[in-house]
């Protein structure tokens, strides 16, 4: 066939396309009055993790994995806005990291609403402002987030799903790169591009600012610096790209979390989220931690954090695989919490795909 052809095929097969999204979406509609008899959640993260792992099975190519699931997505996005439009709030301005973590979870069709602070995002959604929220919590450079840590210890809100997002960052500015006095960032970004900058822009101001998109805005009026951001925020700032992907390491992810008030059911891939205060004696960490041996539970990440109750007094936060209502991992819980001053459950989701 001559190309005129070919698009002609291709014609025809947009045409099936929208009308079996349609179809889909007609199904949705009534999905979506089910639940709301029920009083259903409208955004199952098993549900979601169930339907992109089968899609992906039934993907024989050429179209890559990566290339189904962000179609999917936005097949999802679409779905949740005939069944009921969702609010979600991420932590940062439009084009942060997390703002580009949250799209990529709930697809273009939902309603964003931006926080100035991680407090801010689990207020909203603890006040019924919002659905869901989407803060950042590790970081494969730099470690955990540790406000979004002491924020779970408080809160009442769950975790729900989690978004393993790769991180790249750029230098960007109005001026040319021999002209940058001053490079603005948020610390956690700054740390990921630690030895690009001593390396490259050494003699350089280094600032920290509230978030990336803020340093953009900076370096979009003041005439001799520059920004590491996002590549959405260049162009919401109208900044030129300098240099793209500085990040020390190639592989830099991070890890989001997604906070709502509802409680996952169990996928037969999951991971649980705890915090723990130890007792004050010889081995109380190890006495803590062994349950999870002895079960053989997988742990995935530990991190410490100061109670701030008292002083030199910690609590642990340790991410197993496993669901809650697993049977060993229930188990293992009642051994933990004899263990412990006290054991908080701050969620049970499904893996990130």
């Amino acid at each position: 066939m001559n190309i005129e052809e070919l698009r002609n095929e291709i014609d025809q097969i947009d045409r099936q396309i929208v009308t079996l999204i349609n179809e889909r979406y007609r199904h949705v509609l009534e999905v979506g009055k089910l639940k709301k008899s029920s009083n259903s959640a409208i955004y199952v993260p098993e549900r979601e993790k169930a339907l992109l792992e089968k899609v992906a099975k039934l993907n024989e190519g050429p179209m890559s994995p990566r290339a189904l699931q962000a179609i999917y997505r936005e097949i999802m996005s679409g779905a949740l806005e005939l069944e009921h439009p969702l609010r979600i709030t991420f932590f940062g301005q439009e084009g942060s990291n997390t703002h580009l973590a949250a799209l990529a979870k709930f697809g273009h069709s939902v309603t964003y609403i931006p926080s100035t602070t991680i407090a801010g995002v689990f207020k909203d959604i603890e006040a019924g402002r919002t659905d869901y929220g989407c803060v950042p919590v590790e970081n494969s450079t730099e470690g955990a987030i540790n406000y979004t840590l002491d924020t779970l210890i408080m809160s009442s809100v769950n975790i729900c799903a989690e978004m393993d997002l790769r991180i790249h960052h750029n230098l960007m500015a109005k001026c040319s790169r021999e002209e940058i006095k001053k490079v603005y960032s948020h610390p956690q970004i700054l740390g990921q591009c630690r030895i690009y900058l001593q390396e490259k822009l050494p003699g350089v101001e280094i600032i920290e600012a509230e978030s990336s998109t803020k340093a953009a805005g900076i370096a979009a009026v003041e005439p001799d610096a520059a920004s590491i951001s996002s590549t959405v925020a260049a162009e919401l700032f109208n900044l030129t790209i300098l240099e793209e992907n500085i990040e020390d390491f190639s592989n830099n992810t991070t890890r989001f979390l997604i906070l709502g008030n509802q409680s996952p059911a169990r996928t037969g891939d999951d991971k649980t989220s705890i915090c723990f205060a130890i007792k004050d004696k010889v081995g109380a960490l190890y006495d803590s931690i062994k349950p999870f041996k002895d079960e053989c539970i997988t742990m995935t990440m530990i991190e410490s954090r100061p109670t701030k109750s008292s002083n030199w007094e910690y609590c642990f936060f340790v991410d197993i695989l496993g669901h809650r209502e697993d049977a060993k991992v229930i188990r293992a819980f009642a051994d933990v919490e004899k263990q412990c001053k006290f054991l908080k459950i701050l969620g049970s989701y499904p893996r990130s795909v």
